[in-house]
């Protein structure tokens, strides 16, 4: 075996491998960790001398590999070999190359369901490693290495623990653990896994109050509190004395319910198995089979599947509508499906990247060597799948589109299984389930003749079969000629949506005038979906008399509800529904979306009220008659409800713009701007105050005019898009001008000082908010005026000018701290952190660091938060706390990376290496 983790060593036939001196040996290990892969010449080079390269280097290393070759020329599973481009070490066996072995352990268990084996799994693991990866070798690249070595070796031990632990061995692990957590103090996971073995050892007080202990030195330290999986053990402990449970992986169950009901397609079902099992090792799954028209059935045959494998995908299986093909136009962007996946295994809203391309990472990241199964369900196109793709061999995807997404074939190697018609057999067999087996016997020569019309259209039998139970005094015969009179023959044509006219249209008989008004009315309303609230208020029907309706459309096959208790028709079914609204008096129709228009804009506006409780609402006419808004309780309750109408209020407010109700358009745009800045939907907030610059390009309020323009450039600002900010913001600043808008015009010069702050411009930035200060002083308003004083004195102290910002940051902090305004307090002191710690007053730094952090907890102000903690590692690192200055760091590396601020990320990373070659330990001897 070639060994890395320990001295570096090769081990062949009882015997050591002489590899000779240092450098030599750097070069096989440089080999090895991308043993398989070629890896040029140049990048051997660096990784042996980094920038101290002799001036025959090349030379050195050609003679280095001649004695590495003489050396290894005994030892039959391992060669290096010359390739186009450099070298690759070729090796024999799974294990001839300890670090790979160890790797392929650890990947093992972590899919491995039953905890006893994947602890023997990780203890094989562990046992590979002969002292500290890599001794010996004293370049910087095998520093670098040694270190994220010595971090997979930490995890792996972490894992055992976990292991170990779901087996309930607990009380066995309480010395272990102990030495762990006062070796990393502040690492929350051993942590847990302490409080987790002393309860399990029946000692739960001692677990409460180490929880206790952790929790004080987070928040003294680092001014935050446990994470939330820390949190749920403390209160689960709290609450019965029960142990948590520590999964295998991140597990996230997002399939929705599988069809009770689901005849045929036998063959469809074993291609798919077929699919599964022939798949070459080491290549990600990705099965395109379910391709086919809409209403064909490949939804319900992707969750039969999935349902029946779904114990093969342990570690999580996720569902998306990808709504390629959706009566609202618009296909669901990738990085929304990306970001529904993330928000499912439980990534906090804040600490998702805005970047696409850095959430799609993070979510190939989480199922990295993970079983996961991955329905994406009606898919526009390759473009909008291939972002969702995981890069892992233990994933399956599972796709379904109405076309054939011939990018995903040639690029990615993905199966193509298009679905057809069922068969006559299967057609019959589905009918006759439905109906019922005596009345299909009896009446077997309308089941053939209902069989003969539907063709083999799934969606078509299944509402058939409703008109059928529905109507049980009405024949078969009856029920098929009553189709072919409606020409159900068009179900050949290749326009899905034409072919089920008829029997939609058919579907309408059996409802009552109000019950088809509804259905009608249903296929307007904007969005995926609809609450019973908000269809209420589309109806204009009492929630009781509505809820009525809605249960006949659902008993129809027209409708679908949900635990949840939204309501979802099928696109086509959607379709027909808008078609069948144009039979509606307009006057019905334009009520109807009114009332919803005002259901959506009224409750929105109640919700951003109770986020801003003491700014002036939103100026809106009262409700149209009929129209019956919601009221939140608590930003808990305005929370929940904006996430779940999120899509809907989008679609409300395109709808709006459409219709050109300007004032609406613009006041969807206000009462979302505070839920949206939130919860990081910073790509909705661009579209939402595009689509209001835009409206109130037709209404008469200067005021509007300002903010709106101002709040685009603040959108763009927050997505990096400068060039776009700073034409908004200077038309912002015209507009209020213009319009003696003073206060606007303050606002305006903030948000263009940070502008020309993020371009590096100190001096400029300084400018705006002087003049914003300057404005500020008149308005009689103390805290836009501290706001306006904090910017004064940071833009000061970031230009070399601390006097001056020191004076700024206090006076506006007094102001902040005597009106209880705890964002303005937490950014002060971030500010005269960096003062004092600029001035040589470090303690001074990090008691103001840790206070804001205390109170940007307490706001949820992630970014700001990645920022003091960065900072706070600088004073530490100045008072000679080092420890507490990589604790700082590492902390802030998560956030950078978490929000995808990659040039952030970068330097932490350059400064914790730096740090960790260069930086003696606390207490080390010398």
């Amino acid at each position: 075996m070639l060994r890395l983790l320990g001295e570096v060593a090769v081990h062949a036939g009882g015997h050591r491998v002489d590899l000779g001196p240092a450098r030599q040996r750097c070069l096989l290990a440089a080999l090895a960790l991308d043993a398989g892969r070629v890896v040029p010449v140049d990048q051997l080079v660096e990784r042996v001398w980094a920038e101290d390269v002799p001036r025959r280097g090349r030379a050195t290393l050609h003679s280095y590999l001649s004695r590495l070759r003489q050396a290894l020329a005994g030892v039959d599973w391992l060669e290096i070999a010359r390739r186009p481009g450099g070298y690759a070490l070729v090796t024999t066996g799974a294990r001839a190359v300890d670090v790979v072995a160890f790797r392929d352990l650890c990947a093992r268990a972590r899919s491995e369901p039953d905890p006893a084996e994947a602890a023997r799994l990780l203890t094989d693991a562990l046992d590979l490693w002969r002292g500290e990866a890599l001794t010996g070798l004293d370049s910087a690249w095998a520093a670098v290495e040694r270190a994220g070595l010595d971090e997979e070796r930490i995890a792996a031990q972490c894992d055992l623990v976990d292991a170990r632990l779901r087996t309930g061995h607990g009380e066995h692990l309480v010395a272990e653990l102990a030495t762990r957590v006062a070796n990393r103090p502040l690492d929350e996971r051993v942590a847990g896994q302490y409080m987790l073995a002393l309860h399990q050892a029946g000692r739960t007080a001692d677990a409460l109050a180490h929880y206790r202990r952790i929790r004080d030195r987070l928040v003294e330290e680092l001014g935050t509190e446990p994470g939330t999986r820390l949190q749920q053990w403390h209160g689960t402990l709290l609450a019965a004395g029960r142990a948590p449970t520590i999964p295998p992986a991140a597990l996230c169950r997002q399939l929705p319910r599988a069809p009770r009901r689901f005849v045929g397609r036998h063959r469809d079902l074993a291609r798919l198995d077929a699919a599964l099992a022939g798949v070459d090792p080491g290549a990600p799954v990705v099965i395109s089979a379910l391709t086919g028209a809409g209403g064909i059935g490949k939804t319900w045959l992707a969750l039969h599947w999935a349902h029946r494998h779904a114990d093969r995908f342990p570690d999580g299986q996720l569902f998306v509508d990808l709504r390629g093909f959706s009566p609202e136009g618009a296909p669901l962007p990738a990085a929304a499906a990306v970001r529904g996946f993330l928000d499912a295994f439980g990534v906090e809203p804040a600490r998702i990247p805005v970047d696409p391309h850095a959430a799609a990472t993070l979510f190939r990241g989480l199922v990295a060597g993970k079983r996961v199964l991955v329905v994406l369900d009606n898919a526009a196109d390759s473009a909008q799948v291939a972002p969702l793709l995981p890069d892992s061999d233990r994933c399956t995807v599972l796709i379904t589109s109405r076309t054939v997404l011939t990018g995903l074939l040639t690029r990615h190697g993905a199966g193509h299984l298009p679905l057809d018609v069922l068969s006559a057999g299967e057609a019959r067999a589905l009918l006759a389930d439905r109906i019922g087996t005596d009345r299909a016997t009896a009446e077997a020569e309308g089941l053939d003749r209902l069989v003969e019309l539907c063709g083999g259209f799934p969606l078509a039998l299944s509402l058939v079969a409703a008109h059928a139970l529905t109507r049980p005094r009405l024949t078969l015969v009856g029920l098929a000629a009553a189709l072919g009179d409606l020409g159900l023959e068009a179900l050949a044509d290749t326009d899905p949506a034409a072919n089920l006219r008829a029997v939609l249209s058919l579907s309408l008989t059996v409802l009552t005038p109000e019950q088809a008004t509804a259905y009608a009315l249903l296929g307007t309303a904007p969005g995926r979906d609809i609450g019973l609230p908000a269809a209420a208020s589309l109806l204009g029907l009492p929630e009781t008399a509505a809820a009525a309706v809605l249960r006949a459309l659902e008993q129809a096959s027209l409708l679908t509800g949900s635990d949840t208790g939204r309501h979802r028709m099928h696109d086509l079914i959607r379709l027909h529904a808008g078609e069948t609204a144009q039979d509606l008096p307009a006057d019905v129709v334009t009520a109807a979306l009114d009332r919803l228009t005002d259901f959506y804009l009224h409750t929105a506006r109640n919700a951003d009220a109770v986020f801003n409780p003491d700014r002036p609402s939103l100026d809106l006419a009262p409700p149209v008659a009929g129209c019956a808004p919601l009221t939140a309780e608590d930003d808990a309750a305005a929370t929940r409800w904006f996430s779940a109408e999120r899509d809907n209020l989008l679609a409300t407010q395109r709808a709006a713009a459409d219709r050109q109700l300007h004032r609406v358009t613009w006041g969807l745009a206000g009462a979302l701007e505070t839920y949206l800045r939130r919860r990081g939907h910073l790509r909705d907030r661009l579209a939402v105050w595009t689509a209001a610059v835009d409206a109130v390009a037709h209404l008469s309020d200067p005021t509007a005019h300002v903010r709106a323009h101002r709040l685009l450039g603040r959108a763009h600002a927050d997505l990096g898009q400068h060039d776009e900010a700073g034409r908004c913001l200077r038309a912002a600043l015209a507009l209020a001008e213009h319009h003696d808008d003073d206060l606007n015009q303050a606002h305006t010069h903030r948000t263009l000082a940070s502008a020309a702050m993020s371009r590096g411009d100190s001096h400029q930035a300084r400018d705006h908010a002087e003049h914003a200060l300057r404005i500020c002083r008149t308005l009689g308003d103390p805290l836009w005026e501290a706001g306006a004083l904090n910017a004064v004195g940071w833009y000061a102290a970031i230009s070399g000018d601390l006097a001056a910002g020191r004076e700024h940051c206090r006076e506006a902090y007094d102001l902040f701290l005597r009106h209880d305004n705890t964002e303005g307090q937490a950014t002060t002191l971030d500010s005269l952190g960096y003062i004092a710690h600029h001035s040589g007053r470090h303690a001074d730094s990090v008691d103001h660091y840790l206070t804001a952090l205390a109170l940007l907890r307490e706001i949820g102000s992630a970014a700001e938060e990645a920022d003091t903690l960065d900072r706070l590692g600088h004073a530490h690192a100045a008072l000679g706390q080092h420890d507490r200055a990589r604790a700082a760091w590492q902390s802030a590396l998560g956030r950078y990376e978490e929000q995808g601020r990659e040039g952030n990320a970068r330097e932490l990373r350059a400064l914790l290496h730096s740090a960790r070659v260069d930086t003696p330990a606390e207490g080390a001897g010398g």
